[in-house]
This record gives structure tokens, C-alpha cells and sequence, in this order.
């Protein structure tokens, strides 16, 4: 996938507000899913230095050639979140749809935020489509950035 659209931001992931537990994953849960989908993927368990609560810092070729960072954190049943490092939007949309389609449970039960979004007062996660292809999220996603005047 080419991104002509540079922009690079933090984007997390979390399940539906009204349903926390929604996921019901735990971090081993997720990092079997990224060696099975992802061979090579750089995974390393830490301990969060905000929460000192363990979580998962992986990389993953997503596409040839396009590479993608983060960390998860899934202490409880009940709670988790997904971050991606400083990724352009095209390359947060191949980790999203994966994530959708092929680790959480119901394709609905995943929502969105970015840095910049947040960094300019919007702090109300969106929720990603129940479909579409890593195209039609990375609209949604320029979408998202535009929406709080991100060029």
C-alpha cells in the first residue's frame, strides 16, 4: 500500500466503551495472534512504567516493506488498549483491519484515537467499520485527522 499521505501519529485501539470485556484477551492471547499472523514480529513483555502493569511491545512487517510499532496492554478481562507509534495513517489501517478481522471476537468491537486528534481537545473515541477493506479505513482515518483540522 503507498502512502502518499505522510502525517504520522499515535493511533489506539480499544474495545466498545459500553462493553470493556469485549475482547476478552490477555496479552499472551495477542502475541500468539501476532507470531501466528506476522512470522519474525519483534515481541517483548515489559512491565508499563505508568501503571506497572505488564504489556507487549511488538513490531510487525504488516505489508512488504511497511513496517509497524507498538504496545498492547490487557491486564483484565475487562480492560485493553493497542497503541501504534508514530504511523502514518495508511499503515494504522493494515494493523486495523487485521486487528478487526482476524484477532477481536466481533468485528464491531473495536474503537479509535489518535494523538493529534487528541492533542487538539477531542478525546471521544470513534468506532471502526464492522467492514471494509485496509482502503476504506485508511479514508476513514484521513477523515478522522482532517476532522480536528490535521492537514
Amino acid at each position: 500500500m503507498t502512502d502518499e499521505y505522510s502525517q504520522r501519529s499515535n493511533f489506539v485501539f480499544a474495545p466498545p466503551e459500553n462493553n470493556p470485556g469485549a475482547w476478552q484477551a490477555s496479552l499472551e492471547m495477542f502475541r500468539d495472534a501476532l507470531q501466528r499472523a506476522f512470522p519474525g514480529a519483534f515481541l517483548e513483555t515489559t512491565v508499563s512504567s505508568l501503571r506497572s502493569v505488564p504489556v507487549l511491545d511488538f513490531e510487525i512487517e504488516a505489508a512488504p516493506g511497511v513496517f509497524v510499532a507498538g504496545t498492547a496492554a490487557m491486564p483484565a478481562p475487562d480492560y485493553a488498549h493497542i497503541t501504534l507509534i508514530d504511523v502514518t495513517v495508511g499503515e494504522a489501517a493494515l494493523f486495523a483491519q487485521w486487528l478487526r478481522d482476524s484477532f477481536v471476537p466481533s468485528p464491531a468491537s473495536v474503537r479509535f484515537l489518535s494523538s493529534f486528534v487528541m492533542e487538539n481537545g477531542v478525546e471521544t473515541p470513534s468506532a471502526l467499520p464492522a467492514t471494509g477493506s485496509a482502503s476504506e479505513i485508511e479514508a476513514l482515518f484521513r477523515h478522522h485527522l482532517a476532522s480536528a483540522g490535521i492537514e
